[in-house]
């Protein structure tokens, strides 16, 4: 009876402590769809609280292909509700820094002077050849 009572006490002790193996992913992507299966990735997963946002790209490093970057990844966050208010952690990929340099200031204004952590780097080529940006996003919503 004694080493039942211990055993059953181990079972409740280590399922209380345990991870959880079915994490429950919310899953957005471009036309209503959950997920690409042909490339095989989700454009946004919400986990909790956290909003990963998937790469997205332009052909252009001008004004007007940054701002259209940037007015996607919006639309990513406000499928949950998000803001670039919530943005903690940027990652610009671009075949030409210094383009990028140049017109930072168009990315500057979406988020208002609240900037997230950021790595921007410079790449050899992305996965779709002929583009030269793509920028992907963490953010964090308020706990409920």
């Amino acid at each position: 009876m004694r080493q039942l009572l211990i055993f059953s006490s181990f079972l409740i002790f280590t399922n209380s402590f345990s991870q959880k193996t079915n994490i429950q992913k919310e899953k957005w992507h471009w036309n209503n769809k959950t997920q690409d299966s042909t490339a095989g990735y989700a454009q946004a997963i919400k986990i909790d609280n956290i909003i990963y946002i998937s790469g997205v790209v332009t052909n252009n490093i001008t004004p007007e292909g940054i701002t259209s970057v940037y007015n996607n990844l919006k639309t990513a966050l406000s499928n949950y509700g998000a803001t670039f208010d919530n943005v903690v952690k940027e990652n610009l990929y671009t075949t030409d820094i210094e383009a990028m340099k140049k017109h930072n200031d168009v990315r500057k204004k979406f988020y208002n002077n609240d900037f997230p952590a950021a790595t921007w780097v410079q790449v050899q080529r992305l996965y779709m050849p002929e583009s030269k940006l793509e920028v992907e996003l963490i953010a964090h919503l308020p706990k409920q």
